[in-house]
């Protein structure tokens, strides 16, 4: 083990392409609502303002939960794994997580046939 590992310094170890996972989860239930990426400006703007701020690697930009829909991502608490490579963000959302409008971006269920809807959470499903 290192410092990163056992210390209390904040390095965090992006990948080749300067990003690190960032999950993000309801402060109140504990539902995962998204999955996304940050980079070390992302991941400054979310400490600073405490509302979820990602790297967008289809727009190639910084983007902000909910810039456009107003569905933002309060941030309460965010924590970083062993090794630094992770991050997790506790947060309370301000309407649904999910650019398809489900509550969290996890709605379908991996299953030997396929995928199956979890709940009624599926988009547009009848």
């Amino acid at each position: 083990m290192d410092d990163r590992e056992t210390g209390l310094t904040l390095a965090p170890r992006y990948d080749a392409a300067g990003l690190i996972t960032a999950v993000a989860t309801d402060a109140a239930t504990g539902e995962v609502l998204m999955l996304a990426h940050m980079n070390a400006e992302a991941l400054a703007a979310t400490v600073a303002n405490r509302e979820a701020t990602f790297w967008s690697r289809s727009r190639g930009r910084l983007w902000k939960k909910g810039e456009s829909s107003g569905h933002v991502l309060r941030v309460r608490d965010i924590r970083i794994d062993c090794d630094q490579d992770a991050v997790w963000l506790i947060v309370e959302p301000a309407g649904p997580a999910c650019h398809t409008g489900a509550r969290s971006c996890f709605y379908r269920r991996v299953t030997a046939g396929g995928l199956e809807a979890v709940g009624d959470e599926v988009p547009g499903a009848a």
